[in-house]
């Protein structure tokens, strides 16, 4: 990389030379090659994650229960791996490099996985009545290349959207307002590269073959990672700043050493540097003291002891207050962090029952054509952009207007209107359950494969999921970026996508509980092979109720967050 840099004021190396004529908006041309990277990898994930419980059925010749347990297990092992990138990325190898050693992993995952479905030996061999039999070597070598494929998301997912919002710097006003609109338009090219899977890769799954159907994928993530090589030359690289895991340590351990300790009403006699690389916080800026969690302040009230320390061993018995506030910022995260793991089950949804659901119903088009039933997904990817779009361009500069609020809505705001939309979005869903089972009474269809309801009275109800996404997670983005200290950012944005991954352990569990109590006695459940003899509509009801539930626990949460505040200009130590 070229050594003749500038600087941001936030210290990130800035190697794109800026006309100096020109208005300070932040790293777009390299912002571009991100967008790019970002879309094509979602392209490659949704392009063989959106219709993989219909492989399951089909190839490897599960049962409805085992394939979206399967699903959401292997989608829940893909926003857990994130933590292993986000603690790599901040303690040792940076961003840039995590992205780099991760991808290449996810490119040998997904060549796997292409091979597994279409080279002979390797992919299931099916009869003449299209049912397969799969051994357990061809349906270990699928699992091998998913897990794969899991764990190289996990140097990805937590930091291509931070190493983007690395690009613009946060003590620069324009510059921090584009990176509000970076945010948007992050989430807008997930959901163009989602757009495609949707649409034309899941059609070739179902209708040319499922090699070309997952070899495009892999060919969008090859791709990827070229785009993401080819910007290295612009990037501002923020340096690792040190284990964030070792910095929690420290304080936990000095707070709990000195629990007899009495602080001090006067916070000025707290401990605190002049400069934070002396107190091991590399890449931070100070941080102002905040008066939640007081017992985590002992750590920074210096005594005797801790002058007779050696060095080295001194940061386990004294902690800077920059050090506290980074402790207690991950803790005030936590409980908003809970409240999405509901919204996540929510969304899982769309790539299991709302499948299965549609398997049900009338997918033709005209007289020739059928659309696959996980292709209504499009329709939650076009919501997404229309809906990011008119945020963007819009509804943000309407609200401002009223609110005074430079985003239009706060972060907590923005997060607590997606949470109702989901609601809505499962009442949708378990009313239109309600009418097809009507239809399935009324007529007598109980044994017939699909009755003629289409397909498209799915749509409101992904058009909803959609609406939910822009102000849900698009918010979570910018949220935990915002409010993750400045050396922990990674780990923060890897701690928004363990929602992700426990809403989907969670469902697998609702299922799974769901399941045994509800076929107790011989009883066919609400989740049976055969949809119109079950009540999948009293799942959608269930969770419904839940998420209800949780939007409660989100207002007491929201109400009770404090924003953090910064104190002091970023180390030096963020340069390299």
């Amino acid at each position: 990389m070229d050594e003749d840099s500038t600087y941001t004021s936030d210290g990130t190396r800035d190697i794109y030379k800026r006309p100096a004529n020109k208005e300070k908006t932040g790293n777009w041309k390299a912002c571009r090659f991100i967008l790019v990277t970002e879309c094509c990898e979602r392209l490659a994930y949704y392009g063989m994650s959106t219709n993989l419980v219909n492989y399951l059925k089909i190839r490897l010749n599960q049962d409805n229960v085992t394939a979206s347990n399967n699903v959401t297990n292997w989608s829940g092992t893909c926003y857990i791996t994130p933590l292993i990138g986000a603690f790599l990325a901040d303690s040792c190898l940076g961003r840039y490099y995590t992205i780099a050693t991760f991808s290449s992993i996810y490119v040998l995952g997904m060549a796997l996985l292409t091979l597994s479905a279409s080279v002979g030996g390797l992919k299931p061999e099916c009869d003449a009545s299209g049912v397969c039999h799969p051994t357990q070597a061809q349906s270990a070598t699928f699992f091998v290349a998913l897990y794969l494929i899991a764990f190289g998301t996990g140097g990805i997912k937590p930091c291509v959207s931070s190493f983007g919002a690395d690009q613009f710097d946060e003590n620069d006003e324009n510059e921090k307002k584009r990176k509000s609109s970076f945010f948007n338009w992050f989430y807008l090219s997930i959901n163009v590269g989602a757009l495609i899977a949707s649409s034309v890769l899941v059609w070739i799954q179902m209708n040319v073959g499922w090699g070309w159907g997952f070899g495009i994928p892999a060919a969008a993530m090859a791709l990827a990672v070229a785009a993401f090589f080819v910007g290295s030359r612009l990037y501002r690289v923020q340096r690792a700043g040190g284990s964030p895991l070792v910095r929690i340590a420290q304080v936990l351990i000095a707070s709990i050493r000195k629990f007899r300790v009495k602080v001090p009403s006067d916070v000025s006699l707290l401990h605190e540097t002049s400069d934070l690389e002396e107190s091991n916080i590399k890449g931070s800026r100070k941080l102002q003291h905040t008066n939640k969690f007081k017992f985590f302040d002992k750590a920074a009230v210096k005594t005797k002891e801790d002058v007779d320390q050696k060095e080295g061993s001194a940061v386990w018995h004294l902690c800077t207050i920059t050090q506290v506030e980074e402790l207690k910022s991950l803790v005030r995260l936590l409980p908003v962090w809970a409240t999405g793991i509901v919204f996540s089950a929510v969304y899982s949804q769309m790539s299991t029952m709302f499948v299965l659901q549609g398997n049900t119903m009338d997918q033709h088009m005209g007289p020739n054509f059928k659309i696959p039933s996980a292709s209504l997904s499009l329709f939650d990817t076009i919501s997404v952009i229309v809906c990011t779009l008119a945020y963007d361009l819009v509804l943000v500069r309407a609200v401002r207007r009223y609110t005074k609020h430079e985003r239009g809505f706060t972060q907590l705001q923005r997060m607590g209107i997606g949470l109702m939309i989901s609601i809505l979005a499962m009442v949708v869903a378990g009313g239109l359950e309600v009418y097809r089972l009507r239809y399935v009474r009324i007529h007598g269809l109980y044994d017939q494969e699909t009755i003629p309801i289409s397909i498209f009275w799915q749509v409101p109800q992904y058009f909803l999921v959609g609406c939910a996404e822009v102000f849900t997670f698009v918010g979570q983005l910018e949220f935990y970026y915002d409010q993750a200290p400045d050396a922990m950012r990674s780990l923060c944005s890897a701690l928004c996508l363990t929602t992700t991954a426990l809403g989907n352990y969670l469902c697998t569990f609702l299922v799974t509980v769901v399941t045994e109590v509800t076929t107790r006695d011989g009883r066919l459940g609400w989740i049976p092979d055969n949809l119109n003899r079950g009540h999948l509509d009293y799942f959608f009801w269930l969770l419904a109720l839940l998420s209800f539930v949780n939007f409660l626990a989100y207002l007491v949460v929201a109400r009770w967050y404090t924003y953090k505040k910064v104190a002091g200009p970023p180390s030096p130590a963020l340069q390299q």
